[in-house]
């Protein structure tokens, strides 16, 4: 990779970038319903979204909702096997947990259980198309780029502390798997720069993300901050970007210039986290993604999404050895998502800050899709296993998928919907699809359902046509 470049070239590739970038349509302020307007805007039971990511297709019969216990036996019918794990009891009467998820299951009574969630038909079935519909809520792909949740909350609700981000991604990078198609969605799209992620790729290494680069000391930073303003000036941007487009520019690097000197940077070294702690939540990048997010709610940010990743074949991705491969997801996330919640609860932020626990999809043995409309097989599931690698829950099921809950007005000790207790163990009660769960959100928010903007002359709103509509049933008052 080229790591220096002249000035000339420095030049060009800014210009390039801007150029780009100036291709997204800038929205019509005029037309949004109730952007930073207090009084349009009803009374929210959140202030705050965490989003625990399970990126990969994560199968609801081996987490969230476990069937009937088929042990492997070498000559088996896979078609018996529906969960691989023993379910084990949760802090709820009656509702069992897969084996390994024992301390998710102890703070269950602090949330709501999802096990009716309904992915989209998307035809052949692509990990980065349904997460593009699970974190943007529209069908990829779009004529215009469409903003991530995450955006959209920075963009209508505003930084709940102004020093820190107020949409923070934690865990993505975009050197591995599917990088190109996993920006897709990590962008606030027409909304502007300054609403889009704040980066960290690595939790571990957070403090770097809020501090110059090793050799840079901060006179020469200042110095970099003014050439960058100047550049904007001088580039197409200053020519034929919108006052819009120029602004939004500019605010992206203030927001980052004032982190960088603010005594709430502290929050990004978890070096500073007494080690008791810090111990139950090191379980790998995603466990420390946790910690961080926790200490981040702590000092006011509105939107965090942290990750376990999705990069084709590895973590949730179970294309083979899935039982074995479950078992090591399990220790990555079980620690750091109870914890989390149990100090959220502690300090009294878990009343405003809702967590979400959610996959793109669910997994089953035998069917690819759903029941009624399965698509094109991409995995060599043998009828008979006589493999201990094919093993475990590896096509790729839409029709039941389990999402969990917690705080920002979220019913506490509540299960909501069903799915058969036989295969195929699809979605029998009170499905729920992707706009209901981005429009209670937003409710639990505060924001408004008829949030929109014009783009390409046509409204665009928070759920496809303004249509998505709030799971009552969740909220403790809807």
């Amino acid at each position: 990779m080229k790591t220096q470049y002249n000035r000339r070239e420095f030049l060009q590739n800014t210009s390039m970038a801007t150029l780009a970038a100036m291709g997204m349509n800038s929205p019509m302020a005029s037309l949004l319903a109730g952007a930073n307007n207090p009084i349009a805007q009803r009374a929210a039971s959140a202030d705050t979204v965490i989003l625990l990511w399970m990126a990969g297709g994560m199968a609801h019969t081996e987490t969230f909702d476990p069937k009937r216990y088929t042990p492997y036996e070498k000559g088996m019918e896979g078609n018996r096997v529906l969960s691989t794990f023993k379910s084990v009891p949760t802090k709820l009467d009656g509702i069992h947990f897969s084996e390994g998820l024992e301390g998710i299951g102890s703070v269950m009574d602090k949330g709501t259980l999802i096990r009716s969630y309904v992915a989209a038909d998307l035809g052949h079935i692509l990990h980065t198309r349904h997460q593009y519909n699970w974190h943007t809520c529209y069908e990829p792909p779009q004529t215009v780029a469409a903003p991530h949740m995450g955006a959209w909350i920075a963009k209508e609700l505003g930084p709940k502390n102004p020093v820190i981000p107020a949409f923070i991604d934690i865990g993505q990078r975009f050197t591995v798997g599917e990088g190109e198609e996993l920006k897709a969605f990590h962008s606030a799209g027409f909304l502007g720069n300054e609403f889009g992620p704040f980066f960290i790729p690595d939790p571990s290494q957070g403090l770097d993300s809020v501090r110059p680069p090793v050799g840079m000391n901060m006179k020469r930073f200042e110095g970099r901050n003014k050439l960058y303003n100047d550049l904007i000036s001088k580039s197409p941007f200053g020519d034929f970007g919108s006052d819009y487009q120029k602004e939004s520019l500019r605010r992206s690097m203030e927001q980052a210039y004032i982190l960088l000197n603010s005594p709430e940077s502290k929050a990004f070294n978890l070096s500073s986290e007494p080690k008791e702690s810090y111990d139950i939540y090191n379980t790998g990048r995603f466990g420390l993604g946790c910690l961080l997010a926790r200490r981040l709610t702590e000092q006011g940010a509105r939107f965090i999404s942290v990750t376990t990743e999705y990069e084709p074949f590895f973590g949730f991705d179970t294309h083979e050895n899935g039982h074995t491969r479950m078992v090591g997801m399990k220790k990555q996330i079980d620690g750091p998502v109870s914890q989390l919640i149990k100090d959220l609860d502690k300090t009294g932020h878990l009343d405003r800050t809702l967590v979400i626990v959610a996959s793109e999809f669910s997994r089953d043995m035998m069917v690819e899709g759903r029941p009624d409309q399965t698509v094109k097989e991409q995995v060599n599931q043998p009828e008979i296993l006589n493999d201990m690698k094919f093993y475990g829950m590896h096509r790729h099921f839409t029709d039941g998928c389990s999402i969990l809950m917690f705080g920002g007005g979220i019913k506490r000790g509540h299960v909501y919907g069903k799915t058969a207790d036989e295969r195929p163990c699809k979605t029998i009660e009170n499905p729920v699809k992707i706009a209901g769960i981005h429009q209670t959100m937003y409710h639990a928010l505060g924001i408004k359902a008829d949030t929109q903007y014009e783009i390409e002359k046509r409204p665009f709103y928070t759920t496809p046509d303004g249509k998505g509509q709030v799971v009552k049933d969740l909220l403790i008052k809807a």
